[in-house]
């Protein structure tokens, strides 16, 4: 066991919503107090400054949901909503979505309900292994929001920062499709 093993143990388990790698070259910080407004409810968290919102919603909130991908901001898993748009909580500090209202999958239909773009991918088969699927779901609901779902070609073109490894990309379009033309962005 070299020198530096125990201090890298020490550092991950210190401050578990930040990655080890960014604690061990540049050293712990103190927590700040962070509240958060999660689905509604407000959460205060001590954390460190640098800890992502991805990082704050699985570690600390247990919200499992969103998911870690690439954690580089370039697959779309852990797209989120900050006050009704998309976000990658990978590359969101957690401190900036302060006094900001955080939606994620779990929050985005009543408790025991199932959004009307849930529904769609269910019914066109829009996943298979499920893992981008969240985030898929975020993305499709917040550009129909956005007002990015007048052709599929524009869903396509809206939905291309969220990668699916299965490929089930023309069912995703068409679940977002059909949502987009029944009105529902809710």
């Amino acid at each position: 066991m070299d020198s530096l093993s125990p201090h890298l143990h020490e550092t991950r388990t210190a401050h578990p919503a930040l990655h080890a790698d960014q604690e061990f070259a540049s050293g712990p910080l103190d927590a700040i107090p962070v509240t958060l407004r999660v689905n509604g409810s407000d959460h205060s968290l001590p954390l460190d400054p640098r800890a992502t919102l991805l990082d704050a919603l699985r570690e600390r909130l247990g919200l499992t949901g969103t998911k870690k991908g690439c954690d580089r901001g370039e697959c779309g898993a852990c797209t989120v909503h900050i006050n009704g748009h998309r976000a990658l909580s990978c590359m969101t500090l957690a401190v900036m979505a302060e006094g900001k209202e955080v939606t994620t999958i779990e929050g985005l239909a009543p408790e025991g309900e199932l959004h009307a773009m849930q529904v769609a991918f269910i019914e066109h088969d829009a996943l298979q292994c499920g893992y981008c699927t969240p985030g898929q779901i975020m993305s499709a609901v917040a550009l129909i929001r956005e007002g990015h779902a007048g052709s599929k070609d524009e869903i396509r073109e809206f939905m291309s920062g969220n990668i699916c490894r299965c490929s089930a990309y023309p069912q995703i379009v068409q679940a977002v499709h059909v949502v987009a033309n029944a009105g529902g962005d809710n």
